[in-house]
């Protein structure tokens, strides 16, 4: 017998995996992230990468796979440049003259979690997958948070 009649023997391919809805990662971590002086950009695609579960090696697009993020000090996050005084949150009630702006600095002094929950939301995938990652940030202005009971670890940057 030859040696290209004989049947070759290859390794066997690890196969992909895909995480299923019913299983998809049942106990998940809490993170904790202080935004002190960390740019609202950078910090929201570390965030949306966390609650979308791609840093984990289970990562499946369609399925929530993610963490939990808590966000503190949300009021003291950083903006480069003039954006203070030139950026703008517009909304509009689909009323006529229902356009309502306001500008980056009066918006962190009435409601500091919004631009935070904005930038995130901005990076998530917009469906329902999206908008259930989304009930798994949670922001707080301050440096307090009520979920010390979950044990959030820090999330390094």
């Amino acid at each position: 017998m030859n040696a290209s009649s004989t049947p070759v023997q290859s390794s066997p391919v690890p196969k992909s995996f895909v995480a299923k809805p019913a299983q998809a990662s049942p106990e998940r971590k809490w993170w904790v992230v202080d935004a002190t002086d960390l740019p609202l950009g950078r910090l929201a695609s570390r965030i949306a990468t966390v609650l979308r579960g791609k840093n984990k090696p289970t990562f499946t697009p369609h399925v929530d796979t993610g963490d939990f993020v808590v966000v503190v000090n949300a009021s003291k996050v950083k903006l480069t440049g003039r954006k203070l005084e030139q950026k703008e949150y517009v909304r509009h009630s689909g009323e006529p003259g229902g356009f309502r702006s306001e500008v980056y600095g009066d918006l962190i002094e009435r409601k500091p979690e919004l631009p935070i929950m904005k930038a995130v939301k901005g990076m998530l995938p917009k469906n329902v997958l999206g908008r259930q990652l989304l009930t798994k940030l949670k922001v707080y202005g301050g440096p307090d948070h009520p979920h010390a009971a979950q044990k959030p670890e820090p999330l390094s940057k």
